[in-house]
């Protein structure tokens, strides 16, 4: 079983910058890929980034390509998503989720375990 806690989410400008953290309980947090999904009101869940359980790949959705960097210290049990150059639109809920087979995937059903997600909102 993990324990996933986000933290990092807020309020900030279009163009601003933020890092989201989420912090994994449990001694396995090393074998686990992990992944940042986001959810704007009245839309459906969908993948932002995810991360190899090593931290040697990672992948992004197209929307969020060259602003957005994924991270993870296998030490601190924690993945990071680093946010740049943010936009109205990145307003969302954040999400992280473990996937206890290592590699990436995009899909929601293939993650074991979820956070309780971190609001970030992007103002015009």
């Amino acid at each position: 079983q993990v324990q996933l806690v986000e933290s990092g989410g807020g309020l900030v400008q279009a163009g601003g910058s933020l890092r989201l953290s989420c912090a994994a309980s449990g001694r396995t947090f090393s074998t686990y890929a992990m992944g940042w999904f986001r959810q704007a009101p009245g839309k459906e869940r969908e993948f932002v980034a995810a991360i190899t359980s090593s931290g040697g790949s990672t992948r992004y959705a197209d929307s969020v390509k060259g602003r957005f960097t994924i991270s993870r210290d296998n030490a601190k049990n924690t993945v990071y998503l680093q946010m740049n150059s943010l936009k109205p639109e990145d307003t969302a809920v954040y999400y992280c989720a473990a996937n206890k087979w290592g590699s990436i995937y995009a899909s929601l059903s293939e993650y074991d375990y979820w956070g309780q997600g971190t609001q970030v909102t992007v103002s015009s």
